[in-house]
């Protein structure tokens, strides 16, 4: 099993995005990371682009916020399959439900600090993302 070679990562937070990089230099310093900064730019991407190994998916974007990046990408024939790992500060019980049951693959909350940060990035990309498997919903967020 090899990491994500091509991470895209839809947060329009610039502090989450600029972390995000410093942890994966370290992780993964050959992999390919691009961003897209709200949900309508995401959704043009995934369409103009050749899709990422994985997809980290903040649920609070402007102009599309993440939930209906997601429902349109499971309704969506060429991205329907692609893995995506929910991003985001919320830990809200029937968010964490309903993001599992319209089709992500696992729910991450995004840490207050940077170690436990790149535990959880790290945890991710150890995943078997060109096989991926969607967990039983007790394992669906990842616990750092």
């Amino acid at each position: 099993m090899q990491a994500p070679s091509k991470i895209l990562l839809a947060d329009d937070d610039d502090d989450d995005r600029l972390l995000f990089t410093d942890v994966l230099r370290e992780y993964s310093a050959g992999a390919e990371l691009t961003f897209a900064f709200n949900g309508e730019h995401l959704m043009t991407l995934l369409r103009s682009q050749e899709l990422p190994d994985v997809l980290f998916l903040d649920l609070n974007m402007p102009l599309k916020n993440g939930i209906e990046c997601l429902e349109e990408i499971r309704s969506d024939e060429k991205l329907k399959d692609l893995p995506v790992v929910i991003f985001s500060t919320s830990s809200h019980p029937g968010t964490i439900s309903q993001m599992y049951e319209i089709g992500a693959h696992l729910y991450v909350r995004k840490p207050n600090d940077f170690n436990a940060l790149r535990k959880a990035i790290s945890e991710v990309l150890k995943k078997d993302w060109g096989h991926p498997m969607r967990p039983q919903l007790e394992d669906f967020v990842l616990k750092v």
